[in-house]
């Protein structure tokens, strides 16, 4: 972009614009650091009005607008794009009275949490609290609580949307309610969302958190933990992990280096109740560390784990139909302790309850037939950038046979093109969500990232 433009941009806006250089890299560092980035400008946006002026200024040169508050949902090389971030815009309120919360685009699930436990209230969140709320949301959103809530895009009620002419719009069910739909579930293939209203559930605690068993019960494990959550009761959410954790002074001595199975569980009732359900999975294999424990709604990162350090990695997600005894034999083969699999994250999540019901006001997220979720996840450490996501690939294609079409799109992970992103969704979905995007983004600005093409 010319040095008069950026500068009159500069003019325009309150926060700050950087052109390529260190300041632009500093400004929108990636949380998987595997993808970095070749920026046209940086804005750092403070307000609505900010974004507007930016995407005024990308339509003028015809440049991709990308947009990021904490790193986390970029899944690949950006080229030539300007970028605008939303970091600074992290005013929340919490409304107990209606049980709502309206958002800025920079804030992260972590501020909603705190803002809302005092009142018994809680978002319907990530696994992870450092993730940006907005980016989470858009692209469907499925949390520790999902069988309980369904996805955090089901709780938007409202949205405040940058278009590509650099319109303001406030968007809902009653207002431009295609928009409002694609938006839900689409990501930012339409628009730039400045700030969303979100429904809060009254959740004030919940019995939670990981399982850890020693990986040479893997099989053992794994088919017991498929019977079990068969018939848990859709109050209770959970997952499962396969991975070897390293040997670093960080991770607690008795799981230092150690190859588990991590079953992830979350129940939204009493805690006698959970302890019960709980009660035949403990006796599945030898458990390493047992942290099921009461947690508050700011304390739910405890239930996953997830990493909190930027790092580089390779990832895919799919779904499957259906997780048979057979699927489980494959499984352990392909990712047991005897696998050699190069720190290689397999998780299922299991789906189903209140994401698969019936949502009262529609929207465009996808996956929601599938039984379970797969993702494989594999570090880019030195000398492990190619047989890292070879492995993951590989525990992929083992699973092949218990495959579903479609994908949760935030689990997507790295796709050749944009038209395996549409491949998230059924062909019906997909081309509504064109026709919105051919309606709102003729010109294409919005096409980094997931991002489905006109």
């Amino acid at each position: 972009m010319p040095a008069e433009e950026l500068a009159e941009l500069a003019r325009q806006v309150a926060g700050p614009v950087h052109g390529p250089g260190p300041e632009a890299d500093a400004e929108v560092a990636p949380f998987n650091v595997a993808h970095r980035q070749r920026v046209a400008a940086v804005v750092g946006a403070t307000c609505a009005g900010d974004v507007a002026a930016a995407v005024r200024v990308a339509a003028r040169h015809s440049l991709p607008v990308a947009v990021q508050a904490t790193g986390h949902g970029i899944v690949a090389p950006r080229e030539d794009a300007v970028v605008v971030s939303t970091a600074r815009m992290q005013a929340v309120r919490v409304d107990p009275a209606t049980r709502s919360a309206r958002v800025e685009a920079g804030v992260r699930w972590r501020a909603v949490l705190e803002a809302a436990a005092p009142y018994g209230l809680l978002p319907v969140c990530g696994s992870s609290s450092s993730v940006g709320v907005v980016g989470m949301a858009l692209g469907g959103g499925v949390g520790p609580l999902v069988r309980t809530y369904g996805s955090a895009a089901d709780r938007v009620t409202a949205a405040e949307v940058v278009l590509a002419d650099g319109r303001q719009v406030r968007v809902d069910d009653r207002h431009e309610s295609d928009l409002f739909w694609a938006l839900r579930g689409g990501k930012g293939a339409f628009g730039i969302v400045t700030a969303l209203e979100l429904e809060l559930v009254e959740q004030p605690r919940v019995h939670g958190g990981p399982l850890f068993f020693d990986g040479a019960a893997t099989r053992e494990v794994l088919h017991a933990y498929r019977q079990w959550a068969a018939g848990l009761p859709t109050t209770s959410s959970t997952s499962v992990a396969v991975l070897q954790l390293p040997p670093l002074p960080a991770v607690p001595e008795p799981l230092r280096g150690r190859h588990v199975v991590m079953v992830r569980f979350a129940h939204c009732g009493p805690a006698e109740e959970a302890q019960a359900l709980l009660a035949p999975l403990r006796a599945a294999g030898p458990v390493l560390a047992d942290a099921v424990r009461e947690l508050t709604g700011p304390e739910l990162d405890a239930v996953h784990m997830d990493p909190s350090d930027p790092m580089p990695v390779w990832e895919r997600g799919g779904l499957l139909t259906d997780l048979p005894a057979e699927a489980v034999e494959v499984l352990a083969d392909v990712a047991g302790p005897g696998a050699g699999l190069p720190g290689t994250i397999v998780e299922l999540r299991q789906l189903g309850g209140a994401l698969s019901a019936p949502q009262g006001s529609p929207n465009a997220v996808a996956g929601r037939h599938g039984a379970w979720s797969v993702l494989a996840l594999a570090p880019l450490l030195p000398g492990l950038e190619e047989a890292g996501p070879a492995a993951a690939q590989r525990v992929l294609g083992a699973l092949a046979p218990w495959r579903a079409p479609g994908s949760l799109l935030n689990f997507l992970g790295a796709v050749g093109d944009r038209a395996e992103v549409a491949s998230a969704w059924s062909p019906e979905a997909a081309e509504r969500l064109r026709a919105v995007k051919r309606a709102y983004d003729p010109q294409d600005l919005f096409r980094t990232g997931h991002a489905l093409a006109p």
